[in-house]
């Protein structure tokens, strides 16, 4: 979400992905998706550095390597824990025959 100021002051959060245009007459208008439109004092290129500082942020948490290394933790227990439970099947021959992973069903 991205704040922004009504003409009487009040402060509003935006989700940009709802924003269809930013018209710029004498002052700022902001047509929604959904065909309300408001009326800021922020300028257009301001409200456009704030959806593109929002998006860059949302891009590099979701590249932070704190959550990579959060999902590589499970997957490696995921896989543990599939590998070492799996049942074996013998064969005809005595030995032990393991299915391949990929085709166990979780």
């Amino acid at each position: 979400m991205i704040t922004l100021t009504r003409m009487d002051k009040q402060v509003m959060y935006v989700n940009p992905d709802h924003i269809v245009s930013i018209e710029e007459t004498p002052d700022t208008v902001i047509t929604l998706f959904n065909g309300h439109h408001f009326i800021v004092k922020e300028s257009a290129n301001e409200i456009i550095s704030r959806v593109v500082s929002f998006r860059a942020g949302i891009i590099r948490r979701a590249g932070s390597p704190v959550g990579k290394k959060y999902l590589t933790k499970a997957k490696r227990g995921l896989f543990r824990s599939t590998t070492l439970n799996r049942n074996l099947i013998i064969d005809s021959r005595g030995e032990q025959e393991s299915s391949p992973f990929h085709s166990q069903e979780f």
